[in-house]
């Protein structure tokens, strides 16, 4: 048995290190923000609570109940029978109903079923902050792991250079010159490594975090990435894509039926009330039975009703004014927005096309030279280092590209 137990714990350890490595696209992060985010829930709940809040719409006032001493004397001795009188007083008991205006039913049944849209669409608004949050992490650490790869063939090359030159100098075939600045730029390296793995725990933290799970779960991001092209900016489609745009839409659609319920209140109630009297003495039981009318647009009561009308009209206006404000400036940040990409995407053509090859060629040169014993170390390393920053530097325009990418698709509501 004893024999297997190395097989087994070396199965044991690749397993976990298969599951450390776990890679995650962004679609699957999306999903898991959208399911376990707690404020996703936090919306969930809040429509929910409003959608059982309407199914209350139609309910009908309470009764009223009473109950006392009904036209009863203060001499309670003259309640009782006697020779010359049958008594006086009663106790009396009572019920009140006040039946509910069907149109007022109505208007107050859409308004409260009406009040959870505009809760779905602010969820749907944060939902893709949140993807935005996610992207742009997601993006960062792709550029840092891209950066990592560069680091690990410079690495390479500077031993390369070290190594040839520590030989070439044993042998008296090579100077030192630049020599200490390779080894400076070796260690330079491993500085920046160090620098880089920190902000990569940074962003599986962030990432982490906005799926709702243990922060320092393991995973990979998949560094293959889509430039999109963007049209030109269409006010309409951000009218039908955005969901802060159609939150004040839905807004304005309760105000308007918010309006229609003060409306209704201003239209006549009716009610029943009975009264039955248990008479004392020899008197007979009573009873009254009443018909009730509530008269809401009666000079002293028709003013609440008139100044929650007016104010509504006016939130009315206000609704419409943040709308064009919304789609006005959400617009001018697009037609930015594109400019920057389009602008970004002429510089990084620049840099596949003509810079960094151009660099890689003189880089080629220069190792040839070297290896021929025609050139000088510190050539060879004044070409790499160009090549070097220019590649990072290639990989910074990129970064900034797919963060402009990313405000973007917030703007444009997309994945």
């Amino acid at each position: 048995m004893k024999k297997y137990i190395p097989a087994i714990a070396l199965l044991i350890f690749l397993g976990n290190y298969a599951n450390a490595q776990e890679v995650l696209k962004l679609n699957d992060i999306f999903s898991l923000i959208q399911k376990d985010h707690p404020e996703m829930k936090m919306y969930d709940a809040q429509i929910r609570s409003m959608d059982e809040a309407s199914k209350g719409a139609r309910s009908w006032m309470p009764p009223e109940l009473g109950a006392g001493f009904f036209m009863t004397p203060y001499n309670l001795s003259m309640t009782k029978a006697t020779s010359t009188q049958k008594g006086m007083g009663a106790f009396m008991v009572s019920a009140s109903q006040m039946f509910p205006n069907k149109k007022e039913q109505n208007a107050n049944e859409d308004y409260l079923q009406s009040l959870s849209t505009v809760n779905k669409e602010n969820k749907q608004f944060s939902l893709f902050n949140l993807y935005a949050d996610a992207k742009k992490n997601y993006f960062d650490w792709m550029i840092i792991e891209k950066k990592m790869a560069v680091l690990d063939n410079n690495e390479k090359l500077l031993k390369f250079m070290i190594e040839s030159t520590e030989l070439r100098y044993k042998n008296n075939l090579g100077k030192l010159n630049a020599y200490y600045k390779a080894k400076a730029a070796l260690g330079k390296i491993e500085d920046q490594r160090e620098v880089l793995d920190n902000q990569i725990k940074q962003k599986r933290i962030a990432l982490n975090t906005l799926m709702n799970r243990d922060k320092n779960v393991d995973f990979m991001v998949d560094t293959n990435y889509t430039l999109k092209n963007y049209g030109a900016v269409d006010t309409s489609y951000l009218i039908e894509a955005r969901s802060d745009i159609k939150a004040v839409e839905q807004n304005l659609k309760i105000n308007q039926l918010q309006l229609n319920l003060e409306k209704s209140k201003q239209l006549p109630q009716f009610g029943i009330q009975y009264n039955h009297m248990f008479a004392f003495g020899q008197r007979p039981m009573q009873f009254s039975l009443m018909v009730m009318m509530k008269i809401p647009l009666a000079p002293w009561s028709a003013g609440s009703y008139k100044a929650n009308i007016e104010s509504l009209k006016w939130k009315e206006k206000g609704y419409e004014e943040q709308r064009e404000s919304i789609i006005n400036e959400a617009s001018g940040e697009a037609v930015g927005l594109l400019s920057s990409i389009n602008s970004k995407k002429r510089q990084l053509k620049l840099f596949e096309e003509n810079i960094i090859p151009a660099l890689q060629r003189n880089y080629q040169v220069m190792q040839l030279a070297y290896e021929q014993n025609t050139g000088e170390l510190f050539e060879l390393f004044d070409a790499w280092e160009t090549l070097n920053m220019t590649q990072l530097d290639y990989l910074d325009q990129l970064q900034e590209l797919l963060n402009l990418q990313v405000q973007m698709d917030k703007i444009m509501e997309q994945k």
